[in-house]
């Protein structure tokens, strides 16, 4: 049977936000081995856990921005406290832009042939999600959230 919510409240348990192209729901959550589906965007989903974790999403990736020099594709930190963070596949106002929680990462693996261009990410758990966006593109997210993670720790000289 499947899980079919008005809501949903991201956790340290949350692996991914897809977006769904669905008139029921709008977002596919991944969680461990369950899948979720959740009227809610993806984005709407990031906001709303962002003020649970104690801020506004306009506020953190101001902050972010600020602390790394980062302008695009930011990574938000949604509760730093309980380490969740997330990036972005793409820019978040984009329809196809994935939501992807940095710690659960263990693999990104790229395309095995020049036709197929998508990009295999490898969770802890040993799930799999597949997304278009280039190997190179992900690694260069994960840094940046690396980069986020560090500066809030204060271990990461701050860009001004």
């Amino acid at each position: 049977m499947a899980n079919f919510y008005d809501d949903y409240e991201i956790s340290e348990k949350t692996l991914a936000l897809k977006p769904a192209y669905n008139l029921e729901y709008s977002t596919i959550v991944l969680e461990g081995t369950e899948e979720y589906y959740i009227k809610k965007t993806p984005l709407e989903l990031i906001k709303q856990a962002s003020l649970f974790g104690g801020a506004e999403y306009d506020g953190r990736r101001c902050a972010v921005s600020f602390l790394t020099g980062i302008k695009k594709k930011i990574p938000i930190p949604i509760n730093p406290q309980k380490n969740i963070y997330a990036f972005p596949t793409q820019s978040p106002s984009q329809m196809d832009c994935h939501w992807i929680f940095f710690s659960h990462v263990n693999l990104i693996s790229g395309a095995s042939s020049v036709s197929n261009k998508s990009t295999m990410i490898v969770f802890q758990n040993g799930r799999k999600l597949e997304v278009k966006e280039s190997a190179h593109i992900l690694d260069k997210q994960m840094y940046r959230t690396w980069m986020c993670v560090k500066a809030l720790s204060g271990d990461f000289p701050v860009s001004t």
